[in-house]
């Protein structure tokens, strides 16, 4: 199982993404797990992604497809993997294939969690995160509401200083022109599901989890919805 998360940010991919590995027992990766466990491994690689980051600069394309090509190839990853924050661009994801086919795999579905951007803003200017466990909240939707502090651990929660309305305006900017064009190089490959995700976590997961039934059950993907 062999999966690609898309959507507005905001939408809702890493909480999805940790219903799918739960359930199927895949990992879920993120671009920047990727990154932060490069740096701390201290090797070569890790070592030059830190000096670029370091000095407010981008990682290339080469370097982030590299180590996101090294990160599927570990022994965790031979049941299947699910992709959070990669590719952000066609070619990132013309080389995430180009990568997977040399080994005779592919990505077999891509979702995109459907929100508007209205939502989006929303959602991202609402959003908390636990300062022990990392847990990401919705001022609105947790259980220990108006207390600030996280429902699994007790932490403290706490506004990232880039969740702002502004900082979300600018990064809605940047997925439509960078990473949206993504949704339709998937769609032209049949491997494209879309979901409606301005809904409860669980019913979303719900439909995320019927096309999943499929593929587990036909070892396939039929065509895009």
């Amino acid at each position: 199982m062999r999966l690609v998360l898309l959507g507005l940010p905001g939408a809702g991919k890493g909480t999805q993404g940790e219903r799918i590995a739960e359930k199927y027992g895949i990992p879920h990766i993120s671009t920047g797990s990727i990154i932060r466990e490069r740096i701390a491994s201290g090797d070569s690689v890790g070592q030059e992604v830190d000096a670029l980051i370091s000095k407010g600069d981008l990682v290339p394309d080469g370097l982030v497809i590299k180590m996101v090509s090294e990160r599927l190839s570990k022994p965790d990853c031979k049941k299947g993997w699910i992709l959070d924050g990669f590719p952000r661009t066609v070619p990132q994801a013309r080389a995430l294939d180009l990568s997977l086919v040399k080994n005779g795999l592919d990505v077999q579905i891509a979702f995109d969690i459907r929100i508007t951007q209205k939502e989006a803003i929303d959602r991202i200017a609402k959003r908390r995160m636990c300062s022990e466990c990392g847990a990401v909240y919705h001022l609105e939707h947790y259980r220990a509401k108006g207390k600030g502090v996280c429902d699994s651990c007790g932490g403290d929660l706490y506004r990232r200083s880039d969740d702002t309305e502004e900082t979300a305006r600018k990064r809605l900017s940047v997925y439509m022109m960078q990473t949206h064009p993504v949704v339709h190089y998937y769609s032209l490959t049949g491997r494209l599901f879309s979901v409606d995700g301005v809904r409860a976590i669980q019913d979303v997961f719900v439909d995320i989890d019927h096309y999943l039934q499929r593929l587990v059950k036909n070892k396939s993907v039929g065509e895009a919805q």
